[in-house]
């Protein structure tokens, strides 16, 4: 099998099936849904971080821009809820393209930029003179399209595209073109590549990620706020996920969401008097001793990590 083959077959296949069987065997389906938000936004992470090494603190932007997407569209022009998801990722793409210049900034000017973007969008949006368009600060009600069921497979067919798209860029010219740049930007340049375009695509690509799933989000859960689906905890836990299980890999912000997240409700219900100091010694700990994450610990096993 080509190699192409056999990683998607590793990294999507186990990942689209454990999830589509869970639900039937465990009751909090929301835990699961949040699992799978959480790692698409890891592999959105990735997209633009494992492979041109530019860290958007403002991420949760494009996840916001995409549940906002979706929602005016359904209540404004009654788009049947698929067809709206594909606005929520046009509003997010939009977004990006609008904030394309940040991209010319770099390290923590990058970071920051990003980050106060995001909260600028987000008192856009919840600005009392746009209530009859965005409802302002008041909340966003979706109940007339509610469908848990529906809104969970749509979740699970985006983290399987993600997954699927960065497997791709592994092994394709445009994806090692962006690990040429993220590495050494001028020698990239010097080679052929255009540096700008790529980046600017890939900037794209990590933001339809997040508008496809924050408008799965508002689907699901249906009645929000603009502080709901703006909160820079979606931007934190996605960049440690994704730092924890190795970025510019399939498997590893997989494996990051997995054991932090698990660990994250596991302490957090039985020891929550002990939660902040145990789970931020983890997250040291692991970056202090595996700054490459989980699947640089596998690579040194010999094992393959797509």
């Amino acid at each position: 099998m080509p190699r192409l083959g056999r990683d998607l077959l590793v990294a999507v296949a186990p990942v689209v099936l454990l999830m589509a069987a869970l639900p039937a065997v465990y009751s909090n389906r929301l835990l699961l849904f949040n699992f799978i938000v959480l790692a698409t936004l890891a592999q959105g992470i990735n997209l633009i971080y494992g492979f041109t090494g530019y860290l958007p603190f403002g991420y949760v932007g494009f996840f916001g821009a995409g549940a906002y997407g979706f929602s005016l569209l359904v209540m404004h022009v009654k788009a049947p809820p698929i067809l709206a998801l594909g606005g929520g990722a046009a509003a997010a793409v939009a977004l990006a393209l609008l904030l394309s210049p940040l991209l010319r900034l770099s390290g923590a000017y990058f970071a920051i930029a990003s980050l106060a973007a995001s909260l600028a969008v987000m008192h856009a949006v919840s600005n009392p003179q746009l209530e009859a368009i965005t409802r302002g600060p008041y909340e966003i009600s979706l109940s007339g399209i509610f469908d848990p069921t529906l809104a969970y497979a749509c979740a699970l067919a985006v983290l399987a595209g993600s997954v699927a798209l960065v497997v791709w860029l592994r092994s394709s010219r445009f994806g090692l073109a962006l690990q040429a740049m993220r590495d050494d930007p001028i020698s990239a340049r010097m080679s052929g590549i255009d540096v700008v375009r790529a980046r600017v695509v890939a900037w794209m690509l990590s933001a339809a990620v997040a508008g496809l799933i924050g408008g799965t989000y508002a689907w699901y859960i249906s009645v929000f706020y603009a502080e709901t689906v703006f909160s820079g905890q979606f931007t934190t836990f996605a960049i440690v996920f994704a730092l924890f299980g190795g970025t510019a890999t399939a498997t590893g912000p997989l494996l990051g969401v997995a054991l932090l997240y698990g660990v994250y409700n596991l302490i957090g219900i039985s020891t929550p008097q002990y939660f902040q100091l145990i789970y931020g010694a983890l997250i040291v700990a692991l970056l202090l001793f595996l700054p490459n994450g989980l699947a640089s610990l596998l690579r040194r096993r010999g094992l393959h990590v797509p």
